[in-house]
């Protein structure tokens, strides 16, 4: 199956019963298995006039109850942007898939990249924290997709699937499970408010229609969810208790597999770079080269890190000019050497052993 497929095809399994977005190549094919396959299922697909009103459309169909995404690449994510917030903001559960092209603008419409990984973290206003996922096979289209679900559910949150062209388009064999874990959203207990937070700082959902009368704003809010925008005390109580509620749990819900825990020097990798590396391990089978392929990147667990103890230095492949290395070299005191790469091309095996053996 191809990328893109798999990953609709994951979003189903998980729930997902609408789609809002507007084609944008190389993420198109998601979007088109989504309006063959929803309206099969009792499900509804809309092409929207553009990226703003998908992902509006995406956050208005959350507030029903209903499980809902999207699908975009660069241009069309830098214009989701003051939306995400807002979904952020109002605690609005939603999955963002981006197929990332190379930038910035129109760029390489079908070439990959991972250029917008920092701006996936950072590209709204304010202070805030998110949750994405990058996998770097047709089989993580699936798995990591019905994972961004579970989580968005759990934490209430917007969660990004950050794959690639290369992982998007590509197409391989693919195990499609009898069943998924998915995950329920938690309703609003009796007695609460729509904005109280609960034991695990997660409030219960109020859907639309279900029984409450909810104010939903962007602005600053109380916990019955009227704006209190001029208090210091409300906005700072709300806008720590949003970024505590991932921030607190990123050693729980890490993802990643290790390989050669005792290595000297460590490739850190996620998305497509992933896969030239594990061809560089199986063609060297050296017990002093590591690997830490990274399933969630964002929020960045340093425990990860804590993993090779007996490091000297990580290895970045990325395709990009070494934006995550800038967030690796924040957590550790070990030599971070970013190897990036441009053009939509990945690195070839070469290329990274020409690296291991200069940093030798």
């Amino acid at each position: 199956m191809q990328g893109n497929t798999a990953c609709a095809e994951g979003a189903l399994a998980a729930g997902c019963r609408f789609f809002g977005g507007y084609p944008i190549t190389p993420s198109t094919e998601v979007a088109e298995h989504m309006a063959v396959r929803l309206p099969k299922i009792g499900g509804t697909f809309i092409q929207m006039e553009d990226e703003i009103a998908g992902i509006a459309a995406v956050i208005g169909a959350s507030w029903t109850g209903t499980k809902a995404m999207t699908a975009t690449s660069g241009p069309g994510f830098s214009l989701m942007m003051e939306n995400i917030g807002y979904a952020v903001m109002t605690e609005t559960p939603c999955v963002i898939i981006n197929i990332q092209r190379g930038g910035p603008s129109t760029g390489q419409p079908t070439m990959g990249a991972q250029g917008d990984m920092l701006q996936c973290r950072f590209g709204s206003h304010g202070d805030y924290s998110i949750i994405a996922l990058a996998p770097s096979s047709v089989q993580e289209m699936y798995d990591l997709t019905v994972t961004a679900f579970n989580l968005a559910e759990r934490f209430r949150t917007p969660v990004f699937l950050m794959a690639d062209e290369i992982v998007g388009h590509m197409r391989e064999r693919l195990i499609i499970p009898d069943s998924v874990t998915s995950e329920e959203r938690r309703p609003l207990e009796p007695g609460r408010l729509p904005f109280q937070a609960d034991s695990g700082q997660v409030p219960g959902f109020p859907a639309f229609g279900r029984g409450y009368g909810v104010h939903v704003t962007g602005l600053t809010h109380d916990e019955r969810g009227y704006p209190c925008a001029t208090s210091p005390s409300v906005h700072e109580e709300l806008v720590t208790r949003l970024v505590r509620k991932i921030e607190t749990e990123r050693d729980k819900i890490a993802s990643f597999d290790v390989t050669n825990p005792g290595a000297e020097t460590v490739f850190i990798s996620y998305g497509a770079p992933s896969r030239t590396v594990e061809q560089v391990m199986h063609d060297l089978r050296r017990d002093d080269i590591g690997h830490l392929r990274l399933r969630l990147v964002w929020p960045f667990a340093e425990s990860m890190l804590d993993v090779f103890r007996q490091a000297e230095r990580f290895i970045v492949p990325e395709m990009n000019l070494g934006q995550m290395a800038r967030e690796i070299e924040r957590h550790t005191d070990r030599e971070v050497i970013p190897v990036p790469k441009l053009g939509g091309a990945l690195h070839s095996p070469g290329e990274l052993i020409r690296v291991l053996e200069a940093a030798r």
